[in-house]
């Protein structure tokens, strides 16, 4: 089943090519809309799985077109899974090309699954509804299958090369990115504030601090939907007030 988002270049041609001479291809046509991070990818993702029987399934992959997998990563990912029932969602490191050779890219953490490459257990997927379509779902995945007993697992031998540069597509600034992302991740404003000092810290701007929380603010005073339960929001919250105090203060 292919997912045609509104593109405006070749892929329709291509996807017809292909509908045309093979019966098992299928396609779902979306109306384009605005690019938002993260949620038109899964918009994408979620009606394309719509369309299949679920319970076919035990492994649920959501992975990028701008990235190139190696070899033995669905024999790994499924071997995992089998010998590790507490295992929720697994996923490889990404590199990226740099003066002729592929480094670790280092946005993240070595402990969280990127969003470009997600395994989800079945089980594990229904549980917590699926992918939200948000800016932030990568995260809020992560932490609401913790808080439900499953374990993120990344397995560092898979090394995942990602082709294009990162948010190179955005065009959203990068405060009004940062302050968004803080609301519709559920901060509470305590927790939004102090994020947005460590990155005005990385930046080295106090300006940029300022400008990510009048982003986070004109989303609250706008009151725009989020797409996580007051529970959901809760363990959220919870999760970064526990880290805070593990990093930061020590306790």
């Amino acid at each position: 089943m292919v997912v045609n988002d509104g593109s405006t270049d070749g892929t329709a041609e291509i996807i017809r090519q292909y509908t045309e001479n093979d019966p098992r291809f299928e396609t779902v046509n979306l109306q384009k809309s605005v690019h938002q991070p993260g949620s038109k990818v899964v918009n994408a993702f979620r009606n394309g799985l719509k369309t299949q029987n679920i319970d076919e399934f035990d492994i649920i992959c959501k992975f990028d077109a701008d990235i190139i997998l190696p070899g033995n990563y669905l024999e790994t990912v499924e071997s995992a899974f089998k010998n590790n029932p507490g295992y929720g969602l697994i996923g490889g490191l990404l590199y990226v090309e740099k003066d002729g050779g592929w480094v670790y890219e280092g946005n993240s953490n070595k402990h969280h699954v990127r969003g470009p490459m997600k395994a989800y257990r079945k089980e594990s997927f229904l549980q917590i509804g699926g992918l939200r379509e948000t800016l932030g779902w990568d995260n809020i995945d992560s932490i609401l299958l913790e808080n439900l007993g499953w374990k993120e697992i990344v397995l560092p031998e898979l090394q995942v090369k990602l082709i294009k540069v990162k948010g190179a597509d955005y065009t959203i600034r990068p405060a009004d990115y940062y302050g968004r992302y803080f609301y519709f991740l559920g901060l509470n404003r305590f927790l939004a504030y102090i994020a947005s000092s460590k990155e005005a810290a990385k930046s080295r701007s106090v300006s940029f601090f300022f400008k990510i929380i009048k982003a986070y603010e004109a989303c609250k005073t706008a009151k725009l939907e989020l797409k996580i339960s007051k529970d959901e929001q809760k363990a959220i919250n919870d999760k970064r007030w526990k880290m805070l105090k593990k990093k930061w203060l020590k306790i």
